[in-house]
């Protein structure tokens, strides 16, 4: 039986951007259930605290969508006692390493040729259109999980603001939640105490300048412009939702009925 999760948000030290979807409204009336589905960042670096709050929340399953140069950089997760761990991998390792590096360790230059004049928020739109198309074994394998019996369930990534954002997203579109909600719950990732802390190598005064965080704002941005390029994606190559529910994803709508049923009030 899932505990009743406290009714407010908990301060987690080691774990970034963590919430319950609980309660946004379906267009047909309905909210989401209270501690049934949660977000959140990496769980690597959680804390013992932060370790038995987790517990406590009767998860049966947790997605994490880091590829493996993630888990080399961060650090596997926390394990939690009879919790099951699921890595399924949104993006590719190899895809994108140079770039993530130099996020990291570039000097200015090579920020600015890499970054600027909207460069890197087009960045951001191309890779949640390849996700929406390329990776729709991997969101169909999450709901059908969850249309089962994979509840309690949280879904992570890194910062637990794209990949597990869009597997949001599609967890909620599935469920009939209105976009305008969904598109707030997704927004919440700017917030100060969510924020994914950027890291840069070097230790200098410049690395951090306001130039830098500016030329970098966009990669850890949560925007409505990438979530929209998200939904209209699905559009363009299916023509409507419920056909990239049924057709790329794959759910009967008796599945998706069931997953209506573990999720929703």
């Amino acid at each position: 039986m899932t505990q009743q999760v406290p009714s407010t948000e908990p301060e987690l030290a080691g774990v970034r951007n963590f919430r319950d979807v609980g309660g946004l409204p379906t267009v047909d009336g309905r909210r989401v259930k209270q501690g049934v589905l949660f977000r959140s960042g990496h769980l690597a670096h959680a804390t013992q605290e932060d370790a038995a709050f987790l517990a406590s929340l009767g998860l049966h399953t947790i997605f994490d969508f880091r590829n493996a140069a993630d888990q080399r950089l961060e650090g596997p997760d926390v394990t939690l006692p009879g919790v099951r761990n699921v890595n399924l991998p949104l993006t590719d390792p190899a895809d994108g390493s140079e770039f993530w590096k130099m996020v990291r360790d570039g000097e200015i230059d090579e920020l600015r040729a890499a970054l600027s004049e909207g460069q890197a928020a087009d960045r951001m739109i191309t890779s949640y259109r390849t996700i929406i198309k390329e990776r729709t074994a991997e969101h169909s394998h999450v709901l059908h999980a969850m249309a089962e019996d994979s509840v309690p369930a949280l879904m992570h990534c890194a910062a637990g603001k794209d990949r597990a954002g869009l597997s949001i997203a599609v967890t909620l579109l599935a469920l009939g939640v209105e976009r305008d909600a969904i598109e707030a719950d997704y927004l919440e990732s700017n917030a100060a105490h969510r924020r994914y802390k950027v890291h840069r190598s070097s230790a200098s005064e410049d690395a951090m300048s306001p130039e830098v965080m500016e030329l970098l704002s966009p990669l850890f941005d949560a925007r409505a412009s990438y979530l929209a390029a998200a939904f209209e994606t699905v559009e363009e190559t299916w023509g409507s939702t419920d056909r990239y529910l049924t057709e790329g994803l794959g759910l009967t709508p008796a599945e998706r009925e069931r997953l209506r049923e573990h999720l929703l009030d």
